[in-house]
This record gives C-alpha cells, structure tokens and sequence, in this order.
C-alpha cells in the first residue's frame, strides 16, 4: 500500500517518507484513532500502578493468597456468561496454572522478598526478550543480530539493577520477578501455539485452574496461620488490592489490549507496552516514595532500548537498506 501511494503521488508524497512507510509495513489501518491511543496508554497506565496496589496488599495478605484471590474473582462469576474457549481445555489449564501461580504468584512472592513495585514492573519486561528464544526453540522462529544486541544492551541494565544497594531490590526478591518473566513467556507460547480464536474467554476459564493450586502453595509455605488470621488481615486495603488486581488489571485491561491488538497491527499496539515500567515506577514513587536515582534511569533506560532494539531493529535496518539503495 505505501508504494503504490507512492508511486501515484511522487510529486506530493517525499521519497524518504515512502521508503520509510514501506520499510515499517505501514498502511492506514496502522494510524491508531486518539481515543484508541488514549485507551491503550490508560492501559499500561494500570499495568504499571498494579505493582504498588499489589505491594499494598502484601502488607497483610501472604502472596499466594493474594494471587489467588485475583484469579478466583477473575474466574467468578465471569465463567457462568462467558462460553468456553475453542482449544482443549488441558492446554487452558496449562496457561492458567502458568500464567497465574509461575508468573504472577512468583511476581507477588518477589515483591514481599525485597523487589520494589518500580523494579520489578521494568525487571518483568525481560519475558520480551525470554519470548523471542522461546519462540526459536519451539516455534523455530529464528533470531537476528539485533535481537541478540538488544538482549546484551537489557542485560547489561539488568546488571546496573542488581547491583543497586539502595533496598529496592534484593536477589531473592529479583529472581522470583524473573522467573515471572520466564512464566510470561511460556505463557505466551502456550497462547501462540493453542490458535485460540476467543482470547478473552481463553483467559477466563484459564483463570479457574489458577486458585487452587495458589491457596495449597500458601498453606505449604505458611502452615495453617496463613487461613487462621485471614480474616483480620482481609482489611479495606487488602480488598481493594485484590479488586483493583482481578477487574481493571486482567480482565478490563487485557479485554481493551487484545481488542486493540485485533484492530491494529501489532506493531501499533505493542510499542505502547514500553510505558508499563515508566507509571511502574511513578507509582512506587508516589506511593512508597521509591528514589529513582541516576542509576535506576540509566537501568531502564538501557533496557527499554534494548528491548526497542529487539523488537523493531530489523524495521529500522530495513528502512536504511532502502533509503540508501534509492
């Protein structure tokens, strides 16, 4: 589309404009309406706040409780209206033990060890990076040189992270989050592989093998007072955790991306995903007054562009392969 609008315009359209709505795939689809764009940036906007309303919760909730109590509400009564998904449903109870006990059980456990919500809404952005290997182990897709420099690029800011002594993060806290991340991206592999054509109600039903599996984890590792006093630690606070968590978080924010991601293409939609870190860290800042020092900023700065990198690398390669080639 954007060289045949070229090649009937050439008088009005500049070349270095052609050659980079060619090189970047664009047509018009990709121009995302403004209340689409502001739908996706509130969006990302609870993703990233969702780590400090999580963290609020673990102040009296234990985190395989609270994980549990996000699923169980995620689940019901929405499984009642919602018909089942189009795949087997052993490959849903797959996703839904790892999408809720690997990444988002493991993620909540990080947290209570030491990781700040800041840190870990940018360390979890790694299952990008963890999905693309994946992706060449059991998909055989292959991966580029830029992909592989923007992995080093992230990692070197995953080191500025752990090396950070200021109590924003302890190792414990950090490899729990990267586990998440590693759930994430299994995660998203068992989505890609199962072709499911009903994303939301996917989700849905995957979120009822999520509870339970959470609730026996929490009694292990706590023993019988995890439940004894859960009443007393069930405060305001701790409801509004777990509302904010099932409803606005997973099942509203999920239902607005993938609506977004079937209207546009993903590279429209998924760029904006790179936002999550940034009101990540504005909201441990507001919130728990988290310092965000040079070298947290130099961190995140190296690891989203490493993941742009990554992602979109190839993009830009191909744009300057063009411009120069004309």
């Amino acid at each position: 589309m954007a060289e045949q609008e070229c090649a009937i315009h050439p008088d009005i359209v500049p070349f270095r404009v052609c050659a980079f709505a060619a090189a970047m795939n664009w047509t018009k689809v990709n121009v995302m309406k403004f209340r689409d764009v502001l739908a996706a940036i509130l969006v990302t906007g609870v993703w990233g706040v969702n780590f400090s309303i999580i963290k609020l919760g673990l102040n009296t909730l234990d985190p395989f409780v609270l994980a549990g109590l996000r699923f169980l509400f995620c689940a019901i009564p929405a499984v009642f209206f919602i018909r089942k998904p189009d795949v087997p449903m052993k490959v849903v109870a797959l996703y839904g033990l790892i999408f809720g006990v690997g990444l988002w059980g493991m993620v909540n456990l990080g947290v209570r060890l030491g990781a700040s919500a800041g840190v870990s809404s940018l360390v979890l952005q790694f299952s990008a990076f963890l999905t693309i290997f994946m992706g060449y182990v059991f998909l055989k897709e292959p991966i580029g040189r830029q992909k592989l420099a923007g992995f080093s690029m992230a990692l070197i800011g995953l080191i500025v992270i752990m090396s950070l002594t200021d109590g924003s993060v302890t190792p414990l806290g950090l490899a729990m989050v990267l586990f998440g991340a590693v759930s994430w991206s299994l995660a998203n592999i068992v989505m890609k592989k199962s072709r499911t054509k009903n994303v939301f109600g996917f989700l849905v039903w995957a979120c009822l093998f999520a509870p339970l599996p959470l609730f026996v984890m929490a009694y292990l590792a706590g023993g019988a007072r995890v439940y004894a006093n859960f009443g007393d630690n069930l405060n305001a606070i701790a409801v509004f955790s777990v509302l904010f968590q099932a409803y606005p978080t997973t099942l509203i924010g999920y239902w607005v991306w993938n609506s977004l991601l079937s209207k546009y293409p993903v590279s429209s939609v998924a760029p904006l995903s790179l936002l999550v870190p940034v009101f990540g860290f504005a909201g441990s800042a507001v919130i728990f007054g988290e310092v965000i020092g040079s070298e947290k900023i130099a961190a995140s700065l190296l690891i989203l562009s490493g993941l742009t990198v990554a992602l979109y690398g190839d993009k830009v390669k191909r744009l300057f392969t063009r411009t120069s080639t004309a």
